[in-house]
């Protein structure tokens, strides 16, 4: 299993490779045909995105993890695993940690305790590996990114059009590729506790892992009707992506700094979109560490 893995991170990493050549034009063009990076600068603020399981196991996602294949990040073996894990990431040698929360939850006053030594057994991924990571690397600041949607906002001022709008809207499709998505999510929250946590963490953070997350919002209830399901997609999931993207760009930054965003492995699909995408940002591969 674990080779399988590595196998799929390295065949992974060559497709990203050569997706993102530039473009390559005749001799007698090359005056006139610039490639679109020459417009940019060589250097930009770069940035890690960490996709992850929550460690805590909250259930508040619509995938429920068995008690069986749930595992404890405190105790041994998987404590050991945990430290591996971010002693990976420090590889990446951040300058910035965000973490998927947000700021009314009192993130800034819970770093400032972590750094006094409280909180180091609290489970949530944001402890133990955001906070920790930071630590290390003596930060000042934790960054928290999550967002509100604009369809909460919505349901505020306009609860009848809502209602109507999200109805059956369930992620109980009989749509087959919904289903067969939901297989593959089922079958992901038994990984953790049979491999490796670093190796599961390649794994997720492949262009595959995070196309399977991404891929996932536009089957089943996307399908509802002509456009409702699109339109309530895009003022709530991809909408409150959109908005932490947001939020990582307010942070202040240059072409030096090194952003390490925490996030769940489902925003993190959304993020490396709009990264990749983004002219001002490089994106670093996980596997590339």
């Amino acid at each position: 299993m674990k080779h399988s893995l590595l196998l799929l991170v390295s065949i992974s990493a060559v497709f990203f490779t050569n997706k993102m050549k530039a473009q390559e034009v005749s001799k007698e063009n090359e005056g006139i045909l610039k490639p679109y990076a020459t417009y940019y600068p060589k250097q930009k603020t770069k940035v890690l995105v960490v996709g992850t399981f929550h460690f805590s196991y909250p259930g508040l996602d619509y995938t429920k993890t068995n008690e069986d294949d749930k595992i404890d990040v405190l105790k041994e073996p998987k404590k050991s695993e945990v430290e591996e894990l971010v002693a990976y990431i420090k590889r990446f040698k951040p300058t910035k940690v965000a973490i998927e929360a947000k700021e009314d939850w009192g993130m800034d006053k819970e770093y400032a305790e972590y750094r006094e030594g409280k909180h180091r057994n609290v489970r949530n991924e944001s402890y133990q590996l955001g906070m920790r990571i930071a630590n290390d690397l003596k930060h000042d600041k934790i960054y928290s990114i999550d967002a509100t949607t604009f369809s909460s906002d919505l349901e505020k001022k306009y609860p009848k059009m809502m209602k109507e709008l999200t109805e059956g809207y369930d992620f109980q499709s009989e749509d087959p590729y919904a289903q067969m998505v939901q297989k593959s999510f089922d079958a992901s929250t038994q990984f953790p506790a049979k491999v490796k946590i670093l190796d599961y963490f390649k794994f997720m953070n492949t262009i595959e892992g995070h196309q399977n997350n991404y891929g996932a919002y536009l089957v089943g209830d996307f399908k509802l009707d002509d456009n409702r399901g699109a339109d309530f997609l895009s003022i709530w999931w991809y909408n409150r992506n959109l908005r932490m993207f947001r939020k990582i760009q307010q942070i202040d930054q240059n072409e030096e700094d090194r952003i390490l965003v925490i996030v769940g492995n489902g925003h993190a699909s959304v993020l490396r979109h709009l990264f990749e995408y983004s002219p001002e940002y490089d994106f670093v591969e996980f596997s590339s560490l």
